[in-house]
């Protein structure tokens, strides 16, 4: 599956994950020479809560891999939202959990199937310029051993490389280099608890805030157990991580939920707690210049209010796709090609900017509790939630649920 580099390429995807993967899918399936690059070799493990939501399903499928996923996956019918008082709901939704090692590994066979063609381990390093001050490829640094350098020219660039913003300086398209917010997740091999294999369990507490912890059943008596914060870091000051303890706040979880407590006290972590930054919101990024195009979680592609990022990675990187493809189809130049992105992006954006109002409940808990225990006693609301997950409505549709939401988002 890897290759040696040529000189020249059409399309160069730098980042091998989710939303280049898709990208590149959709690029060699239109018969173009396409090149992705990553710095690790894959399969590789990605620190990640690793649920599938409905969003996620729908770019499998047009994928082509959503089956080859859910041989793997572990299928769960519903998502368990625990108020501070341990009241739950239970809401449905097309759901699953695969660790993004083996996910990342089968989107990349995908893409490599399609005509694409992965080297790896390649680090990105700068971008190429033509005469013009156009981008025309990268300069790349090969990842341990020699220290060998390659200028790969390519009629266009990708950037995909997630969430650390330092592919995003390198390229001079950084507007913001803190994350919107971090995460700490670990595996865990635990024999029982069979009662929770069907569900994803998100709680909210008064310790946890801004921000929540989870459980997701991976299959086979392994676990995925982690916490987010969201705005976890100073926005205007590079790297200034705000007061808070990941650790201390992962500690506090296994405390006060039990099925968090009986993981981690009679099931056995495998390897270390891992952590990792989030951009989310849209935000944080110049989304092109002349001959290059950023996507993904790099473009801030994860949903403030959840952390779900899997599947509107996927969705930015096929909108990349479609816009170079309209481009060569209509003739566009660089400037409308930019146009014609920026504005499938931006689709996207008051969806976003709503999930980003509802981090409100992660400052205020309390609003769980009322949102759960009316819920409770309501399948219509309990609907409208599910309506959500499913992306068949916005959290600005149920602001008619009662006032509740009104309360909660406005």
């Amino acid at each position: 599956m890897n290759h040696p580099l040529p000189e020249r390429c059409d399309l160069l995807v730098i980042g091998a994950g989710p939303a280049g993967s898709a990208c590149a899918q959709l690029l060699a399936r239109a018969g173009l020479d396409v090149r992705m690059i990553d710095q690790h070799a894959f399969p590789r493990d990605k620190t990640c809560g690793d649920g599938l939501i409905p969003d996620s399903h729908a770019a499998l499928t047009r994928l082509g891999v959503l089956d080859e996923v859910m041989r793997s996956a572990q299928p769960v019918s519903h998502v368990r939202c625990y108020a501070p008082s341990s009241r739950f709901v239970d809401v449905p939704g097309t759901l699953a959990v695969l660790p993004r090692r083996e996910l990342d590994d089968i989107l990349v066979r995908a893409a490599v199937a399609a005509g694409a063609h992965l080297h790896t381990p390649w680090r990105f390093d700068s971008l190429l310029h033509d005469s013009q001050g156009r981008v025309s490829g990268a300069r790349l640094r090969r990842v341990g051993g020699e220290r060998e350098t390659v200028e790969l020219q390519a009629r266009q660039v990708i950037l995909a490389t997630g969430a650390p913003a330092q592919g995003l300086v390198a390229a001079e398209l950084c507007e913001r280099q803190s994350p919107s917010a971090i995460g700490l997740r670990g595996y865990v091999r635990h024999p029982g608890l069979p009662e929770l294999q069907d569900k994803l369990q998100v709680v909210w507490h008064r310790k946890l805030k801004p921000g929540y912890g989870w459980i997701f059943p991976c299959g086979n008596q392994r676990w995925n157990i982690g916490v987010g914060i969201i705005d976890s870091h100073d926005a205007q000051a590079k790297g200034v991580m705000r007061n808070v303890n990941l650790r201390q706040v992962f500690k506090d979880f296994c405390e006060l939920h039990p099925p968090a407590r009986e993981l981690m006290q009679n099931g056995q972590l495998e390897g270390e707690l891992k952590g990792a930054p989030l951009r989310s919101s849209l935000v944080g990024a110049t989304l092109s210049k002349p001959g290059v195009l950023v996507t993904g979680e790099a473009a801030g592609s994860t949903y403030s209010f959840t952390g779900e990022g899997i599947g509107k990675a996927m969705e930015t990187g096929m909108l990349a796709a479609e816009s170079v493809l309209a481009a060569r189809q209509q003739g566009l130049d660089d400037h409308a090609l930019a146009s014609h992105y920026q504005q499938a992006i931006q689709r996207l954006k008051p969806k976003f900017d709503l999930y980003e109002r509802g981090n409100r409940v992660n400052y205020h808990p309390w609003l769980t509790e009322i949102l759960i225990r009316r819920a409770a006693k309501s399948a219509r609301l309990r609907q409208r939630m599910s309506n959500l997950l499913e992306e068949k409505s916005t959290p600005a549709q149920l602001v008619t649920a009662r006032g509740l939401f009104k309360l909660i988002f406005d």
